[in-house]
């Protein structure tokens, strides 16, 4: 990458930030280097490869609109109805159909029906580079980044500017881009709706990681106070670039660091060091509709907390090849997405996972209650299943607000993930409890899934090959 070109990209912050906020960001967050995105050239045979910098999320420079095409090294740009489908039926993210910050009440109209057992191709649409904090431009935003014209898009453009089926307050709404509902036939309020996530692709060849101030895992308390067991000089992001006050989202001194995908991975840069790691495509958010309300932006059907109907569950494993059980409150079950993410670490600590676009294709299949079709967990609680292990899953507050609040209280979310894997070994496996007791102990495996979504969750691996 040229001189130039880091220069034209620290210009472009500076004219974005101010010199002062600017220089704020380089003393956080060390050397901050400049941005190649994947253009043929930065990802193509040959390349120095693709750079990261620790970007303020209000950065960016104009860009223009996108197109169909491909990117060398990585494959076509996945733009809507473009490449291969592989569902039954096939859902793009459009202004018309999505909400933004809100998930599918159980009065929510479907946008799509399809039979039990039926495949659905989801273009699933990334928040990250649309989000108010980030200029609600991706054209501007991405392309100040490097990312040409033909890797943006065309959904994410539409929904920047067009969307308007509900108003947008950032500091009040979910971030995430929620796609459905989709209505399964015959499902009914007591049964489990099985999701098998048949593929999950990225559709462009880069995602963003942020941090926000007063979010993720070391953020900054009300009348800023750290949070226990940390010093103030300790949060994340630095107390002394939180611009909040200012009221203007563009100006809060959010950071989101552009990630490229790179062989397969993702290429993060830190000055001279280079950082690659492993992808794992998965939806951060599957669920259907739980919130009994009405209208679409009702606080209990705000998309950042999961809840007994799934929704934003952020657990890694459940990418193509796994299985994921909800029980099922409305007609028809309304099955949606949202919350795309290209990889993620157990905790997801410092807000979000590396997010990007994916094209998730999804079979959706009844299950009734006595069938057998779905672990016995899962028609009172979410459950999840891959090749290699069976998951029970615990939530701090699956009831959401109808529960009397949020606590996230990661000691609640363990409990009931120990107690929801007892009943699946003992009742669907047929061991003793307090031999299951014990050989959880001995041999399973409790992570904690995400400690940022308000509802704080956590998660077992239960190995299938320990049953013989």
């Amino acid at each position: 990458m040229s001189d130039s070109f880091n220069r034209e990209a620290a210009e472009t912050l500076v004219k974005g930030l101010g010199r002062r906020k600017f220089m704020g960001v380089v003393a956080a967050f060390g050397t901050l280097t400049a941005v190649t995105a994947c253009s043929s050239q930065a990802v193509g045979a040959g390349s120095s490869g693709s750079t990261l910098a620790a970007v303020p999320a209000a950065a960016g420079s104009s860009g223009g609109g996108g197109k169909a095409g491909s990117v060398s090294g990585f494959g076509q740009i996945l733009q809507p109805n473009s490449g291969t489908i592989m569902g039954d039926a096939y859902l793009a993210s459009t202004p018309e159909d999505v909400l933004w910050g809100y998930v599918p009440t159980v009065h929510a109209t479907p946008v799509m029906t399809i039979r039990s057992g039926q495949t659905v191709t989801i273009d699933a649409m990334s928040h990250e580079g649309i989000l108010e904090d980030q200029g609600r431009n991706p054209l501007e935003y991405f392309g100040g980044l490097g990312v040409p014209e033909s890797s943006i898009l065309q959904d994410a453009v539409s929904i920047a500017a067009e969307y308007n089926r509900t108003p947008r307050d950032f500091d009040v709404d979910g971030p995430h881009i929620v796609t459905g509902p989709v209505a399964v036939e015959g499902a009914r309020p007591g049964d489990v709706l099985k999701i098998e996530t048949l593929e999950a692709v990225p559709r462009v060849p880069y995602g963003v990681v942020s941090s926000r101030h007063g979010k993720g895992g070391l953020a900054v308390q009300p009348e800023v106070q750290p949070p226990a067991g940390i010093s103030l000089e300790e949060v994340m992001p630095p107390v002394d670039t939180d611009n909040r006050s200012s009221g203007v989202p563009s100006d809060y001194g959010n950071v989101s660091v552009f990630t490229a995908i790179e062989d397969g991975k993702g290429v993060m840069r830190s000055g001279d060091m280079s950082v690659r790691f492993p992808l794992r495509p998965f939806m951060g958010m599957m669920g259907v509709a739980f919130a009994e309300t009405d209208g679409l932006t009702s606080p209990e059907a705000n998309s950042v907390p999961p809840t007994l109907g799934g929704g934003n569950i952020d657990i890694r494993h459940l990418g193509a090849g796994s299985t994921f059980y909800l029980p099922v409150k409305a007609d028809g079950a309304l099955f949606y997405v949202g919350d795309p993410h290209m990889g993620m670490g157990d905790g997801e600590v410092a807000l979000t996972a590396m997010e990007g676009s994916l094209r998730g294709t999804f079979r959706l299949t009844v299950c009734k209650p006595g069938s057998g079709d779905a672990p016995s967990v899962a028609y009172s609680y979410p459950f999840g299943e891959t090749s290699e292990s069976w998951i029970p899953i615990g939530l701090s507050d699956p009831d959401g607000l109808d529960g009397g609040g949020v606590s996230g209280d990661l000691n609640v979310a363990m409990r009931r993930a120990i107690v929801n894997a007892l009943d699946f070994l003992q009742n669907d496996r047929g061991m003793d409890r307090a031999v299951a007791y014990a050989y959880l102990s001995a041999a399973a495996d409790f992570a904690v899934s995400q400690v940022v979504d308000r509802t704080v969750g956590v998660h077992g691996l239960i190995r299938k090959a320990d049953f013989g």
